[in-house]
């Protein structure tokens, strides 16, 4: 697997951009950095193509023009998941933190997020609440190397669903944050980008 020339950085369903600043900024990895906007959500305009998760999924894709490790948080794992089964040659190594990573969460104990999210987020687009794909039977064909972030005390993406993900994904490994809760890679950005910055060195 080549080394990233590319880190995109994938916010999760409330399209916060600021959420991965303080691990892009930490990170020694020379790779550039590209922290991505989803049309709609936050302060990125609305672009009346990007109007469901397929399209946002070609967004991401769209960006795939070197090779590139993609860093994802929560939902935004569902759309590095799909990028990398649509572009493997393109993406060189994935990090997924506290996401389904499109597999079914029902039997794993996790509590359900979308409960309240439109209630207390009244302007951002619904794609990511209605988008319910189980992609459970694709993950096991992504080859990446892959870096699992969890926290032991997140209730919405819990530490058996960081596990299922071990068990589909080829090469992956998974690293538990104790104390960690959802917002686990914002809030331990100092524990989280060593981790990062190793597991982008693997070749």
């Amino acid at each position: 697997m080549p080394t990233p020339s590319q880190m995109l950085f994938l916010p999760g369903a409330s399209g916060n951009t600021a959420f991965w600043q303080p691990v892009a900024d930490q990170l020694a990895h020379p790779a550039t950095r590209v922290v991505l906007g989803y049309p709609g959500f936050g302060a990125t305009p609305a672009d009346p193509v990007v109007n469901d998760i397929d399209a946002l999924t070609q967004t991401v894709i769209a960006r795939l023009d070197r090779p590139t490790a993609i860093i994802a948080q929560s939902m935004g794992g569902i759309l590095a998941i799909r990028a990398a089964l649509a572009r493997p040659e393109m993406v060189t190594h994935l990090v997924l933190s506290v996401t389904s990573g499109g597999v079914d969460m029902h039997d794993l104990g996790a509590k359900d997020w979308r409960d309240g999210f439109a209630d207390a987020n009244p302007t951002l687009p619904d794609w990511f609440l209605t988008y319910r794909a189980d992609l459970s039977p694709d993950i096991s064909r992504i080859t990446q190397p892959t870096l699992l972030l969890w926290g032991n005390a997140d209730p919405l993406s819990p530490v058996a669903v960081g596990e299922r993900l071990h068990t589909l994904l080829p090469d992956a490994r998974l690293h538990v944050v104790d104390g960690g809760a959802h917002d686990l890679a914002n809030a331990h950005a100092a524990d989280v980008v060593p981790l990062i910055d190793a597991h982008l060195a693997r070749v």
